[in-house]
């Protein structure tokens, strides 16, 4: 095989360009600070981090909806621990109430003024809104969950959801019939009404019967406040797992994508060394004259 000066020329220019574009890529990585910029940089370096991207968009995701989760317990349990307290008053009240042989009427007529205004109050804490949406009221894309009646318009057996990582889902809301009562001819808006007519006719026996409903309605409000603190509990594990998912991806993300300083600089000191070294080569290897192009 006959090695020409134009071969010779040839094979060290495209050394030389290797060699440069060696220099370039790794003074690209310290400009961007990445070592992948472009697919072909590394496609299974992409590939891992195209899909760590998308795992760290889920978890993101993840984030939102525990953050929204939370706010949507919050309010529940303030406004069902604040329904509580009331009923507590209106119980207290009806036992007043019930001792019809030391109270007057004017008194009576007091005690029934105060059950009906603490009754206007808990339908309004009924109907707390969130996001535009009753937190007693399911799935229902209406604006309230009990009318002033204190009949149930929400819709009852739909769970409202937020998935909190890739294998857990949390519910977040509690419908009326859970937290008021399920049967409306004894749910805690019918219970008070009860006691407000037997207040007013000073009637003994309809006001024991009422204490005896409205403990029962005490009870299940108080184990939905309960559910709604174990929900709570499991929605700030969530938290503290997802937190820590979010910097287990970030720095995964970090080891493939980022570059690793010192090792770069002293890459990029070699390449440089060595083409400077290949540029006096050459130079010294390819002297062409005329002759040499007249070939």
């Amino acid at each position: 095989m006959r090695i020409t000066q134009r071969a010779i020329t040839q094979t060290s220019l495209q050394g030389l360009n290797r060699n440069l574009a060696a220099v370039g890529k790794l003074q690209e990585q310290l400009t961007s600070g990445r070592t992948i910029n472009k697919p072909s940089d590394s496609p299974t370096g992409t590939n891992r981090a195209m899909q760590t991207r998308q795992d760290s968009g889920a978890v993101a995701q993840q984030a939102r909806n525990i953050s929204d989760g939370k706010g949507w317990l919050d309010a529940t349990d303030t406004a069902l621990q604040s329904a509580l307290n009331q009923t507590r008053v209106v119980r207290n009240l009806t036992v007043q109430a019930s001792n019809t042989g030391a109270i007057s009427d004017t008194a009576a007529q007091g005690i029934k003024a105060q059950v009906e205004g603490l009754r206007a109050s808990l339908v309004g804490l009924a109907n707390t809104v969130v996001q535009g949406r009753p937190i007693f009221g399911g799935v229902t894309s209406g604006s309230t969950a009990y009318t002033a009646e204190g009949a149930f318009v929400g819709r009852a057996g739909a769970e409202v959801t937020r998935r909190v990582s890739d294998s857990e889902a949390i519910r977040i809301d509690i419908t009326g019939p859970e937290a008021f009562g399920e049967d409306p001819a004894t749910n805690l808006f019918a219970t008070i009404d009860k006691i407000i007519a037997a207040v007013g006719s000073r009637d003994s026996t309809g006001l024991s019967e009422g204490l005896g409903a409205l403990d029962k309605v005490m009870n299940g409000m108080a184990t939905a406040l309960a559910d709604i603190g174990t929900r709570a509990a499991r929605m700030d594990t969530a938290g503290e797992v997802n937190a820590g998912l979010k910097l287990t991806m970030a720095s995964q993300l970090a080891d493939i994508e980022n570059v690793d300083l010192p090792k770069t600089l002293m890459e990029l000191r070699m390449q440089e060394t060595g083409y400077q070294a290949a540029l006096q080569a050459t130079a010294q290897v390819i002297q062409p004259t005329l002759l040499d192009f007249l070939r």
